[in-house]
């Protein structure tokens, strides 16, 4: 049974988890949307092809950690729990960075007068700024725990000499 004690929680482990509850309001947020005169329309992240799988993504890092930090048993999962959280951050983030990249935006207007509007809204944003933040705080976590990336882990990679040089 996992037992959760919010005291055993570091800071770092609450600016996770909270980014990870902003995520998931964002997602609920204006993503896109368009406005003229006299109308205006949005879609949420759920709404915004492939974004809503980034901020998921984000959620997920938070929701992992908050288990780990719960001692559920993770044991079928094969990396560390540092990785997880710090790799599921990042490529949620990246998604949701691709998402705003490609987002059309613009507007258009007579005289100077602005009559439509396209583009990014305030959840996309938000959802960059926990983002970031959370893949922040994951990479001090990870940096922190000592555990190495998975493809470091075995020291196949380049061997050093520890021998002296010798004079000649």
């Amino acid at each position: 049974m996992a037992k959760f004690d919010a005291k055993q929680l570091s800071r770092l482990d609450w600016i996770v988890l909270g980014a990870s509850a902003l995520a998931f309001i964002a997602l609920f947020l204006p993503w896109y949307g368009v406005s003229t005169l006299d109308f205006s329309a949005s879609v949420s992240g759920w709404s915004t092809s492939y974004g809503w799988l980034g901020g998921l993504l984000i959620v997920a890092s938070g929701g992992y950690l908050f288990l780990q930090r719960s001692q559920a048993d993770l044991s079928r999962i094969k990396l560390g729990p540092a990785t997880v959280v710090l790799g599921t951050a990042a490529v949620g983030t990246i998604i949701v960075i691709l998402r705003w990249i490609t987002l059309p935006s613009g507007h258009g207007g007579v005289d100077g007068i602005t009559i439509y509007s396209y583009g990014p809204q305030v959840g996309i944003f938000l959802t960059l700024i926990v983002g970031v933040v959370q893949v922040i705080c994951a990479l001090r976590l990870f940096r922190s725990s000592g555990e190495k990336l998975p493809w470091a882990a075995d020291g196949s990679g380049p061997e050093k000499s520890s021998e002296k040089p010798e004079a000649t």
